[in-house]
């Protein structure tokens, strides 16, 4: 009883940093968070100081999210610094890069998407890098495997998401060097048009 009612305050405590963070960022107008995506006006075009040294160029527009992608981005952000673990499911035991996706859609949405980074690919609609919106998935080839490695989109140019490396849920740049090199393809489950999501 007494374990269950921690879960439940870190769960709200995670959630509530997350919002804070979140309306901080919309707030100050902050352009960088950990990965150097640069801010722009609404619709143009973001580039980071990275990219130059990638090689690669993911070019994103920064797009209104819609108001189940704001969600979601609130509650990847409220995961910031959660523990990494192979096969984790939750922020109390851990989290992998679909584990955190599959959670974070679960809390956030009425979608149910579960499995692997492949297999949470398989559903949604494939957009390109300019379509995105805060609350869309961003995959990556990181295991010599396509769609080995999903984050969540929150706009700029960064993502969220639970990498092995360090070991906890952080924010880091598409064009990032490494990720630039790797990025695949976004796809989405929200309709921009009316705000709903999709199977």
């Amino acid at each position: 009883m007494i374990q269950a009612q921690q879960r439940q305050t870190r769960g709200r405590s995670l959630l509530c940093l997350g919002c804070a963070m979140l309306l901080v960022l919309w707030l100050s107008g902050c352009g960088t968070l950990g990965g150097g995506a640069s801010h722009t006006a609404r619709g143009k075009t973001t580039t980071s100081a990275a990219t130059k040294k990638s090689g690669r160029i993911i070019p994103v527009r920064d797009l209104e999210p819609t108001p189940e992608g704001r969600e979601v981005v609130m509650f990847a952000l409220g995961l910031i610094g959660a523990d990494y673990r192979f096969g984790g499911k939750n922020p109390e035991a851990g989290l992998d890069c679909s584990g955190m996706v599959s959670w974070i859609y679960t809390q956030a949405t009425p979608l149910r998407i579960s499995g692997s980074a492949a297999d949470i690919a398989r559903r949604g609609r494939g957009i390109s890098s300019l379509e995105l919106r805060p609350g869309d998935l961003v995959f990556f080839n990181t295991l010599n495997r396509p769609r080995s490695h999903v984050g969540i989109y929150i706009g700029e140019g960064r993502f969220v998401h639970a990498p092995s490396s360090n070991g906890q849920v952080r924010i880091d740049a598409l064009n990032n060097h490494y990720f630039a090199q790797r990025f695949e393809e976004g796809r989405t489950y929200f309709d921009p048009v009316r705000g709903k999501s999709r199977p």
